[in-house]
Parts: structure tokens; sequence; C-alpha cells
């Protein structure tokens, strides 16, 4: 009973995740289209920075925007911060319940780094922390006045961590770690600076005194921050579906492309919603940057420490070869009834303990396997990397 109690916690958990995660990128989006698509028109209120007429549902919407605050405070008041705060609780409460709690299949990699379960986590946790200590830091420095040079400043910041958390977890560990960074840096502009910010502007309304320009100025730079992030976060969260993603060789310099199609496809939207043009070269930049993806994954997973720099691939594939490597290194898990503690049932509903079944998943075996390092969770089955050149040799349709 206990692992069908686990899966449904894991899959409302998801579930939960996902529909705050819409909710926020939703709001935020929205709000950045709402700011970029402002035009300052002749007889508009003093202190605005421009208004917006919209259409939506059957009805027209007039928004104006105060560059600091409106001269008098109105009876109600909206405030977005519940959809950030739900999205990373619950998205914390997911890594707890399947990372953290199965730290040992899906977080550790003792190829990688020989790590106890409660050292991962650890790890984990102080990198989050530490993480956005570093960026805060970054944007309340002499940096922060210019946003060219911290953009560039945290690129950096954030592709270094990708590297290094590929040197302590897993593939998948580490991809879902840096994004979870990312995500919590998001996160914590809200909590801790937007809307303290906010707050402080409305106090000092309340005291009758005019709020401080500046609060204003930083919390729009945080959430634009946030807007150019959306994207690449959005996509290391479900590369843990894609070993060609997480589990090859470079996978920390897909993050750095990554980082760069998300915010070249963010930069052509934007300019749209300013009525800045439409810099069409951003998906020039987009393609280039996951063809480049695709060609790094060809490469194959990250030998372990000690290995040779290069293994040939083998000339000669036989299905006997691929059989006992299959048996040997995957059925105790991928079998009608799994021997591996823990799992009631085999993962995904794939069976590999035929002939039939083995060539019948050919394709996933080749990508999880041995293409990438995805499979086994941690490697706990200890499978070599000449075995791991034979399955990506293999090819169901050409294997004798």
């Amino acid at each position: 009973m206990e692992p069908i109690l686990w899966e449904w916690i894991n899959t409302v958990a998801r579930w939960l995740h996902v529909i705050t995660a819409i909710a926020w990128i939703g709001s935020s989006f929205y709000f950045i289209h709402l700011d970029a698509s402002l035009r300052r028109r002749a007889g508009a209120p003093a202190g605005t920075a421009g208004d917006a007429w919209q259409i939506h549902g059957g009805g027209f919407y007039h928004m104006t925007k105060y560059m600091v605050a409106p001269p008098q405070l109105p009876e109600d008041l909206t405030w977005f911060k519940w959809e950030s705060y739900a999205t990373w609780i619950s998205g914390f409460f997911l890594m707890c319940v399947l990372y953290y709690r199965g730290a040992d299949l899906f977080l550790i990699d003792q190829d990688v780094m020989a790590l106890a379960p409660w050292q991962a986590v650890a790890v984990s946790v102080g990198a989050l922390a530490l993480g956005w200590v570093a960026y805060d830091r970054m944007c309340k420095s002499p940096l922060g006045r210019n946003d060219a040079a911290l953009a560039v400043a945290g690129f950096i910041l954030l592709v270094a961590t990708a590297w290094a958390m590929t040197r302590i977890f897993s593939g998948r560990g580490a991809m879902l770690q840096i994004g979870a960074l990312m995500a919590t840096m998001m996160a914590a502009n809200v909590f801790l600076l937007i809307i303290p910010n906010q707050r402080k502007t409305v106090a000092a309304m309340l005291r009758g005194e005019t709020p401080d320009p500046s609060l204003g100025r930083q919390a729009k730079q945080r959430s634009l921050h946030n807007n150019y992030l959306t994207l690449p976060v959005v996509f290391l969260m479900i590369a843990n579906h894609y070993p060609l993603v997480t589990s090859t060789r470079y996978n920390w310099v897909m993050v750095a492309l990554v980082l760069v199609v998300g915010t070249a496809i963010r930069h052509f939207f934007n300019s749209q919603h300013a009525g800045k043009g439409s810099p069409w070269w951003t998906w020039g930049v987009a393609v280039a940057g996951m063809l480049v993806a695709v060609w790094l994954s060809a490469f194959g997973p990250a030998l372990p420490a000690g290995s040779a720099a290069s293994l040939a691939p083998p000339t000669k594939v036989s299905f006997n070869q691929v059989e006992e490597i299959v048996l040997s290194r995957c059925s105790m898990c991928h079998a009608a009834e799994p021997v591996w503690d823990g799992i009631a049932t085999p993962p995904r509903g794939v069976v590999l303990d035929s002939e039939a079944a083995i060539r019948r998943h050919a394709t996933e075996i080749r990508l999880h396997a041995g293409l990438s390092r995805a499979m086994p969770p941690a490697n706990v089955t200890q499978i070599t990397p000449d075995e791991r050149a034979i399955l990506a040799a293999w090819s169901g349709d050409t294997a004798r």
C-alpha cells in the first residue's frame, strides 16, 4: 500500500505544481505585456506612465499605470503574490517527495560523486540558498545599475553552477537542481524584494509621504528577470523526461544554450508588445541554439572518472550481447514483478524480460542506457561504459 500512496502523493503534488505554475507564468507574461504596451496619451492623469485599452471576454478594459503610486490609495487593491509562493512551495514539496526521498536513485550517481542521501540533500538545499544570495548581491551591487552587465554576470553564475552540479549529482538531478535554483531566484524576488517594496510604497502613502521611486525601479528589474528566466525554467523542469538533455556528456552546456534560446524568444515577444518591431533574428538564434544542443547530445553519456576519454563504438553487435546486458542490468526493475526494493510495478510499464520485449523497446533502451546515463538510475546496477557503447550501437531492426 505504501508505494501506491507515495505514487498518488507524487501525482497530486505534480498536478498542483503545474496548476500554480500556469497561474504564475500567466500573470507574469500578462503584466510584462501590459507594461510594454502602455502608451502616453494627451490628458492622462499626472504621474502616469501611460495606459492601454484591451478587450477580452466580450468586455473592454482601460488599464493605467502610475510611475510610483496614485495620489490616493484605492480601497480595493489586488496583490499578485500567491501564484509565485504556491508555485515554489508545491515545487519544493514535489522535490522532497521525489528527489530527496529517492535521493539514492534520482539525485546521486556514485560514478559522479559518492554521497550519502543526507549529504546530497544538504548540498542541494545549500546550493539553492547560496545561489540566491549570490544573485541578490549582484543585483544590489554597482553591477545592478547596468542591466546588460548584470545579465552577463547572471548568465555566467547559472552556467558555472550548472557545471558544478553535474560534478556532484546525477545528470537528471543536476538539471532539476539548476531549474530549482532559477525558480528559487524568481520566487525569492517576489517574496523578498518585489512585495516588500510594494508594501513600503503603500506604507509611505498611508503616512501621507511620497513613495521612493527607486522601490518601483528595483521591483521592475527583478520582475523582468523573472520574465526572461521563465522559459528556461520550464524547459529544465520537463527535461528530466528526456535523457538526451539531462544525461549526456555536455548537459551543462545545454543549460547555457537554453538560457540563450529562452531569452531570445522572450525578447521577440517583449519587443513586439512594446511596439519596437519584430526582431526575427531571435528565432534564428533559437533554432541555431537547439541545433547545437542536438549535436552535443550525440556525443553520448559522460564517462565515469578514470575512464578512457573516448570509447570506439563496437563494429559488430549481436542480439545475444544486448540481451545479456539488459537482463543483468535492467530486468530486476523492468519485470512483471520487480525484485528491486521499493518498486512495486515496472517503471512506466516497461517490461524487459524476453527477447520480444527487448526488441520492442529497442529505441528506449538505446536512448536511456546507451546514448545517455539516464538508466539505470544512479547506475545502481553498475553498467559499464563498454556495455553502454554496445547498447548505443545496437538497433533492434539490424541486430542478429
